[in-house]
């Protein structure tokens, strides 16, 4: 994953200005109606669609699917009345987790974490809220909303669908927060396995994935963290869109997302003092192999003296000086005889001091 993932526009260019992004996917409009009594869903060619389903007594779910392109965020904007810099933030994807107040509208942008077993992704989710309204832009092909759909589905929904919309709000939010906690298992599971590998065999390859893990952890924080102060503003935040029934669900998501961060903090520890197990072991292996070296070295240290000193070869009969060694019947193997009692004696020695 890049560390710079965000789209933005041209230094310079005039704020609330809409320029599509390169290669977006094409754009799905999906609509759920309901109320008390009655859910309808539809799928819409067109923004101005919504025209008729926003004139009944009911609460509206507009779901943006793709990448949202100017033409389409416009005529929400024009439909909705949605203001010029929330649409420019939606477009620029990449933003900060931050929720902000209009006249009579919310905007709240949230990171979804998605991850494969390799590739972590980071998805932004604008949410619009007005009076009977809400309006969810995501960037996914396939939504990742059908839970909270089947729930508006089921015939015993009537509890969820006689709230206002804010109650959507945290549906939707809810969902987003959790989705952290499957990411993060996984992290687990592989954090777990290359401690294992690290405790029976070091190697380069090691190393390169839990750099990659902790940088994949180091984003997922960037983005988590200010996630939990968007929270929580939402439980504090005295406005008529946010009963106060509903802030007590958000102080629910507000627990999620301190156990996720500590969660992931817990996670950034342990990829740190696995850095610190691999070097450790490595040098540890190191340690041992020059350990092998050095009683090798010792032991033929003596050896290498014998042979030196009888390697000489001053053999002269009439010198009192001369190596009288040389000239005798078992010379050859008294020296080998004592060069294995030193090899002998230095491993036994060794071996007492816990050295081998």
């Amino acid at each position: 994953m890049a560390y710079f993932s965000k789209h933005y526009h041209d230094p310079g260019t005039a704020p609330g200005t809409l320029v599509a992004p390169q290669g977006g996917r094409p754009v799905k409009l999906h609509l759920i109606d309901y109320s008390d009594d009655h859910v309808e869903e539809v799928s819409l060619t067109n923004a101005a669609d919504c025209r008729t389903y926003l004139e009944r007594d009911s609460k509206t779910w507009v779901q943006v699917n793709g990448q949202a392109d100017p033409e389409t965020l416009r005529n929400l904007g024009d439909l909705f009345d949605l203001h010029d810099l929330a649409l420019e933030d939606v477009l620029n994807t990449g933003q900060r987790p931050k929720f902000e107040l209009y006249d009579d509208q919310l905007f709240l942008i949230a990171a979804m974490p998605l991850f494969d077993g390799e590739t972590l992704d980071i998805v932004q989710i604008s949410l619009f809220v007005g009076h009977n309204y809400l309006i969810c832009l995501c960037p996914l092909d396939e939504d990742p909303f059908e839970p909270v759909r089947k729930r508006l589905r089921q015939p015993g929904s009537r509890r969820f669908a006689s709230r206002q919309i804010d109650y959507l709000l945290y549906a939707l939010v809810d969902l987003i927060i959790d989705s952290a906690f499957p990411v993060l298992e996984q992290f687990g599971y592989q954090l777990e396995d290359m401690e294992s590998k690290l405790l029976e065999n070091p190697r380069q390859q090691i190393l390169a994935r839990i750099h990659g893990l902790k940088r994949e952890l180091l984003v997922l924080r960037r983005v988590l963290w200010p996630q939990r102060e968007v929270l929580t503003s939402l439980m504090r935040t005295d406005d008529p869109l946010l009963s106060a029934d509903t802030q007590v669900y958000f102080r629910d998501c507000h627990d999620h997302s301190v156990q996720i961060i500590e969660l992931l903090e817990s996670f950034r520890e342990m990829a740190t003092s696995m850095l610190d197990i691999y070097l450790s072991s490595i040098s540890q292996r190191t340690n041992e192999t020059m350990r092998v070296l050095t009683i090798i070295a010792t032991i033929f240290i003596p050896l290498t003296f014998v042979v030196g000193v009888y390697g000489m070869n001053f053999h002269n009969p009439d010198s009192p000086w001369a190596m009288p060694e040389l000239g005798w019947y078992f010379g050859y193997p008294l020296v080998w005889g004592l060069m294995i009692v030193i090899t002998a004696g230095l491993l036994w020695f060794f071996k007492r001091r816990g050295w081998m």
